[in-house]
């Protein structure tokens, strides 16, 4: 992911050069292939590329254009023919991207971000309008940050350099944690109120000292698709997937693939080898990663990694990623991470042995298979299904299907249809799910105050207009784009979604949901239309159980520490968390009771985010605390034994 920074003073202040000078250590290795700057007195924009492509290669940024246009861009542009079929303007195949978009924004202005396909984040400054533009693709594949006072405005693909060098320290957003803690947060938030992240789908236009955030496209809930056979279904889905892999492969250097021995990510190598076997990519080659841990009973993925392995007849790099404990209690104190995505940790020997492999193979770009499970019908509910019928008033295949699932659920169709029609009801109907009630050693008056983004942002289904499922459909999407902002980017690599693809999704939110998924039959149409692409060990293969012994395991081992971190919790201490309910949930993980173990970890996780920036006074109200002696301790000897290894 290549970087963009701007600062703007528009009260014609000049820029401080030693502010500049900091930035761009701050920004450098994240763009180590190139770094241009455009400088007037008042306005400084910084580019430091990371090429993935050919094309990339070519590309002068920031762009200035003769209409007074300051572009830069960091992203794959997907429909590149079709672009440069419908602005002419003199662009050929060889176009890069940027040249493309250039044309694109001349021509159409804003609603040129509609036409672009793919994973992408752009600023335009116009010095004519004295206006500035940030837009990101729908999806919210790549960070845009900004943050702007009466005199001035900033804005990064990184969050670091708005942190670190604002010259004031920034509230924690309650919000943002409160996402963290549960279904992550809003897309537009950060953990610092006054910095903010430009949502998927809209643009942010600054201009006249005040910010307006504008929707630029949607997926639009009228397109529909109907075919007369399921092998149409399967036929389009094939093609649809296949294209959206291929796209991903569009790489001058070799790809690696996360194979993780679910469908997902077994899905990607396998359509990708057939492309790549077709010579219709110019990626060199595609290795792949896997990571397994034979300490945990359920989640030895070896059987099934292996068999994609024996498939494509080349074994990948193999990780073990057991016995790590709760390596991100050691954290390196000369580094600074703005949010708790990476928690300032330093990494452990599983994290080590992949960067070393992805290193070695020169492997740039990874291939994810984020957002597979929620995309294909990954949670075999028919929830979604009945509601459609219900909308449509569809009553006797809302008989059928009752009948159907209630033998596959072996639950009474009365219950089922309970179920389904709950949804369209005000929540004070119902209680909330039980998945979704705020754990109880969060301090009640911060449970109040944030109910909304605690319970995941859930909005009651409505009966008219949209079907249900697209309201679904959206709503899953947006837990996807919640979590794809909380991942700190990587340096030296870019991840892409195979899953996440525009075309892909908009075809999936068109076909009716019984496609999808069946009684007995969860992902129904991916089993179907990838038979003879995937081994049927993995199409067939039971859900991957979900990993609780692993956490339980490491709060044990590391019970003295953790025991001396929760006497002088900075959540408790800004009323966050109960700290003293919260240690009472930690002694039941640790004796194997079951508890809500993701938010016990997310909060572990913040906790020592914050401490870890509690010194820099970046936050109002986060004062350095005593470390906890044995952490003070393990944290050095760790830091040594780091250093004798390289030496």
């Amino acid at each position: 992911m290549s970087v963009q920074f701007g600062r703007w003073n528009v009260n014609g202040k000049a820029i401080d050069q030693d502010y500049l000078k900091r930035v761009k250590a701050c920004i450098a290795a994240y763009g180590p292939d190139d770094a241009r700057v455009y400088a007037s007195s008042n306005l400084a924009i910084l580019f430091h590329a990371f090429h993935t492509t050919k094309e990339s290669r070519r590309e002068l940024q920031p762009q200035v254009t003769q209409f007074g246009l300051i572009i830069t861009w960091d992203g794959r542009l997907d429909n590149r023919v079709d672009l440069i079929l419908q602005l002419g303007n003199g662009l050929t195949l060889d176009s890069t991207d940027l040249s493309i978009v250039v044309a694109a924004y001349e021509k159409f202005g804003t609603d040129c971000f509609a036409k672009f396909i793919g994973d992408w984040a752009i600023s335009i400054v116009d010095l004519k309008e004295r206006a500035l533009i940030l837009a990101k693709d729908p999806i919210g594949t790549r960070p845009l940050y900004y943050s702007m006072t009466t005199d001035r405005v900033t804005w990064s693909t990184i969050l670091d350099p708005l942190v670190l060098f604002a010259d004031k320290s920034f509230a924690l957003s309650e919000e943002y944690i409160a996402g963290w803690l549960s279904f992550f947060p809003a897309t537009h938030l950060t953990p610092y109120v006054g910095i903010h992240a430009v949502p998927p789908c809209f643009f942010a236009l600054v201009r006249d000292g005040r910010c307006s955030v504008r929707r630029y496209w949607d997926f639009n809930p009228r397109r529909q698709v109907r075919y007369a056979t399921n092998a149409e279904y399967e036929e389009h889905f094939r093609l649809a997937f296949e294209e959206s892999v291929r796209r991903r492969l569009r790489c001058d250097t070799p790809i690696v693939a996360e194979l993780s021995g679910g469908m997902d990510s077994s899905a990607i190598v396998c359509m990708a080898d057939h492309i790549i076997a077709r010579g219709a990519t110019e990626a060199p080659r595609l290795d792949t990663i896997s990571y397994y841990d034979q300490s945990e009973p359920n989640w030895d993925e070896r059987p099934y990694f292996t068999k994609v392995e024996e498939k494509r007849g080349r074994k990948g790099t193999h990780i073990d990623m057991g016995n790590q404990g709760l390596f991100w209690l050691e954290f390196d104190p000369y580094r600074f991470d703005a949010s708790p995505g990476s928690c300032n940790c330093i990494l452990s020997e599983p994290d080590r042995r992949i960067e070393a492999s992805l290193d070695a193979h020169g492997n740039r770009v990874v291939l994810s298979g984020t957002g597979g499970d929620e995309v294909t019908g990954g949670v075999p509910t028919p929830d979604l299904e009945l509601q459609d019928l219900l909308a449509r008033g569809e009553f006797t295949s809302l008989a059928h299907q009752l009948k159907a699932w209630a033998l596959n659920k072996r639950k009474p169709w009365f219950h089922l249809l309970l179920g389904a029609a709950r949804e369209f009801l005000p929540p004070i109907v119902f209680p909330v799910a039980r998945h979704k009630v705020p754990p109880p050693w969060l301090d009640p008056s911060f449970v109040k105050r944030n109910r909304i983004a605690l319970t995941g942002y859930e909005r009651r289904v409505r009966f008219f207009g949209t079907l249900p499922s697209f309201q679904g459909n959206l709503s899953t999407l947006d837990a996807v784009r919640r979590q794809l902002t909380c991942l700190s980017p990587n340096v030296g690599r870019e991840k892409r979604y195979p899953y996440l693809d525009r075309d892909l999704l908009e075809f999936i939110y068109s076909i009716p949901r019984e496609q999808l998924v069946r009684p007995g039959q969860r992902r129904s149409l991916m089993r179907r239309a990838l038979a003879g692409i995937v081994p049927a060990e993995l199409l067939n293969r039971k859900r991957k159980a979900f990993v609780v012994r692993g956490p339980s395991s490491s709060i044990a081992k590391e019970w003295s520490r953790l025991q001396e971190l929760g006497r002088q919790m900075l959540l408790s201490s800004v009323g966050i968390v109960d700290s003293t309910r919260f240690m009472k949930v930690l002694q039941m993980a640790r004796q194997g009771a079951e508890v809500p173990i993701v938010g016990v970890m997310r909060a572990l996780r913040i906790e020592i985010w914050l401490r870890t920036i509690a010194g820099r006074h970046i936050l109002d109200g986060i004062t350095q605390s005593q470390e906890p002696a044995s952490l003070c301790t393990n944290k050095a000897n760790y830091i040594k034994r780091i250093h004798r290894d390289l030496s």
